[in-house]
């Protein structure tokens, strides 16, 4: 466990936290004028690698190699020029600070933190952090780095849970859910969605799998896992027969299929780490998914059952409606999916700079 304290003066500017694997839908933007819940759970924290916010860089200002040094190895629009390795929280665990009014940013609904630290320490008016709460982010407060130092706290510091652990506790991720939205006149209003979660987690697997690919047909494994990605499979990669095979595999599955080319597995929510196949199996290429919604790939949620006679009678009364379904195709997430892809080294070949370059200036949405 650790706190923070401000490195001006010492205060202290949280609660006690434990570091966990920074969520794949952290730079997520979603959708116009959605309110996004929370990115962290309460008493934890994530450090994320790569800067975040301005100043920024456009692409033709960098230096020959300097993307590549800061391992990004394909044209971006521009590039975060901040200091990276911010410590990312839930808003509800910060202590000690204040916000700075006049760096409200260019938010719509909240705070969008464009115009940088927007928290300062009460104790000595050092600006310490950045508090994220505007319509379509996900809220969180990323503490910058040098402003602050992470202090270990006394206490039992507990070992990370093994996968068999996990993979009794740990919660699944559904794929659809409520997006609340400002409604105008009438208020807060609602509507059924395919989950956010998902959409960014399919945006960075969808980018692994490209890149496993090899430029070749893929088959995805049956039922929801083909809903979420064959469909963009086939729009990025050649049409024919599939020669190449992904399958879902993980900690309490059977070993996985010699002949599977790819395999889907879960990342490890507090280390961060892919799980791999123990003993020896074939060379196959692991495509990483957040452990919530590879839990429910790998075992959905059965329908809600129906009455014993099939349909019930249309004059009786029920309390129990059937959960609504989006009313459009899943599309992954586009940012997650650049950001993830541009940090592959294997985006240098030419084949996948072509799909990626041809994604960019395309004027249609296609899978995404």
């Amino acid at each position: 466990m650790f706190v923070f304290v401000c490195a001006g003066c010492g205060a202290e500017l949280t609660t006690s936290l434990s570091r966990v694997s920074l969520p794949v839908h952290a730079r997520q933007k979603y959708g116009n004028g959605a309110q996004l819940p929370v990115l962290m759970e309460s008493g934890t924290f994530a450090v994320d690698p790569d800067p975040w916010g301005g100043p920024w860089r456009m692409w033709d200002e960098l230096n020959p190699g300097e993307a590549e040094a800061r391992g990004i190895y394909a044209p971006v629009y521009a590039l975060s020029d901040s200091t990276p390795g911010a410590s990312v929280m839930a808003p509800g665990d910060i202590r000690g600070t204040r916000l700075i009014p006049e760096k409200r940013g260019g938010a719509c609904c909240g705070l969008d933190g464009a115009d940088g630290p927007n928290m300062a320490c009460e104790a000595c008016d050092l600006p310490v952090a950045t508090r994220i709460d505007d319509c379509s982010l996900w809220q969180a407060v990323r503490l910058s780095p040098g402003a602050v130092h992470r202090v270990p706290v006394d206490g039992i510091h507990p070992a990370p849970l093994s996968w068999v652990e996990l993979a009794e506790k740990a919660e699944k991720t559904p794929p659809f859910e409520p997006i609340a939205t400002w409604g105008g006149w009438l208020g807060a209003n609602h509507y059924w969605s395919w989950s956010p979660q998902w959409e960014a987690a399919a945006g960075q697997a969808l980018a692994h799998l490209l890149v496993a690919s090899q430029g070749q047909p893929v088959q995805a494994p049956d039922g929801l896992a083909a809903d979420v990605f064959q469909r963009a499979l086939d729009v990025l990669l050649p049409a024919g027969t599939p020669k190449r095979r992904a399958v879902l595999a993980g900690p309490g599955h059977p070993s996985p299929d010699a002949s599977a080319d790819i395999l889907l597995v879960p990342v490890h929510p507090q280390t961060g780490q892919t799980w791999t196949p123990a003993g020896p199996t074939a060379p196959a290429y692991l495509v990483p998914l957040p452990l919530g919604v590879w839990l429910w790939l790998v075992s959905p949620e059965p329908n809600l059952p129906l009455p014993p006679s099939g349909r019930m009678a249309q004059d009786i009364l029920r309390d129990d409606p059937l959960p609504l379904l989006p009313n459009d195709l899943f599309r992954a997430d586009w940012g997650t999916f650049q950001h993830t892809l541009v940090r592959l080294p294997a985006v240098r070949s030419p084949w996948l700079r072509t799909t990626l370059e041809n994604l960019t200036q395309s004027t249609s949405a296609g899978p995404f």
